[in-house]
């Protein structure tokens, strides 16, 4: 199967207590003790975590050889009692995998597929090239083992919830930074990953969307730099609105004398859509948010208030995955 503009959406089986979820490691190595910790989480939520034994090695910065982190990845996908398919980390190694990736596979067998930082290569390239619903939320041995998962829109992104509603009021650690309402496909993940793909076959398509968009550690420059690229790139032609993660870490020292807030407004203030800055999902200082991504979503942007509305379901009941017309 090629790479193409799908004119479909793939929704994945939901998730329910019980079910078996494969832990993948697509990127960075892991550690055991982590994975441990991350395991026993998903079991307290009543589902079953499998894994192979060979998703401890390393490779240099690697969790194996790319071969092996393929044969995970299409295994898991093939595996018929793996009801969803959890990423272990991200760090780095995702865009070794893309050119190998057998999109029949994940095709035929649709499933939640989550995480986020380096996992946006594959979150994205799913949605992209097969109309896959992805999730960027919660880790395996980041999010789950350190009880940061935002339990609320976990359940509603894997169950299937019809809608589900964020809201911030002006006490919210969320701030409005253009005002106005906006529909469309809810899309995006790490800024670098996002801007990593431009000039690849594995570019982002952006227009029409909600562009959720986070990173860590990089400073203001390189944040203004990575915008810039994605806006010099039309990346922001036909995006409908833009929600900014927390940006942890996101600055040039301690005493800098201006916000990364005002940076990203000289890009993107004048594009006449609404922006929302601090959305907690991804890189993240308290609890992950789930994000699902190729659904319909609504951005309200207000001066007290904010909200990202989900407007339709992620996943359909546990039989038989279903397409809809496209956005």
């Amino acid at each position: 199967m090629t790479r193409s503009n799908h004119k479909a959406l793939l929704k994945p089986p939901s998730l329910q207590r019980g079910d078996t979820v494969g832990v993948i490691a697509p990127a960075s190595d892991i550690k055991p003790e982590l994975l441990r910790r991350g395991c026993e989480a998903l079991e307290k939520l009543g589902l079953k975590p499998f894994y192979f034994d060979s998703i401890l090695r390393r490779d240099l910065y690697f969790a194996g050889s790319r071969e092996r982190r393929l044969r995970e990845l299409h295994d898991m996908f093939e595996r018929d009692e793996v009801r969803a398919i959890l990423c272990a980390r991200g760090g780095y190694g995702c865009n070794y995998l893309l050119e190998g990736v057998d999109l029949n596979v994940v095709a035929r067998h649709p499933k939640i597929f989550m995480g986020y930082s380096d996992i946006t290569s594959l979150l994205t390239y799913f949605h992209d090239a097969i109309g896959l619903v992805t999730f960027h939320g919660p880790m395996v041995t980041k999010d789950f083992a350190d009880g940061r998962i935002h339990e609320k829109s976990f359940a509603a992104a894997v169950q299937g919830s019809e809608t589900s509603a964020l809201e911030f009021d002006q006490h919210a650690a969320v701030a409005p930074l253009v005002e106005g309402q906006a529909e469309g496909k809810l899309y995006g993940g790490c800024l670098s990953m996002l801007t990593a793909s431009l000039g690849t076959p594995y570019e982002v398509h952006t227009s029409g969307t909600i562009l959720f968009i986070e990173d860590v550690a990089a400073k203001p420059y390189q944040i203004d730099r990575m915008l810039m690229q994605l806006k010099l790139a039309g990346k922001f032609d036909g995006v409908r609105g833009i929600v900014f993660g927390e940006m942890v870490d996101c600055v040039q020292s301690k005493d800098q004398d201006y916000s990364l807030r005002e940076v990203v407004l000289r890009v993107v203030g004048n594009l006449g859509i609404p922006v929302a800055y601090g959305l907690s999902s991804g890189h993240v200082s308290g609890t992950n948010i789930t994000l699902p991504i190729g659904v319909r979503a609504q951005l309200i942007v207000r001066p007290k208030h904010i909200s990202l509305n989900i407007l339709e379901a992620a996943t359909v009941p546990a039989a038989v995955p279903v397409r809809s017309a496209k956005i």
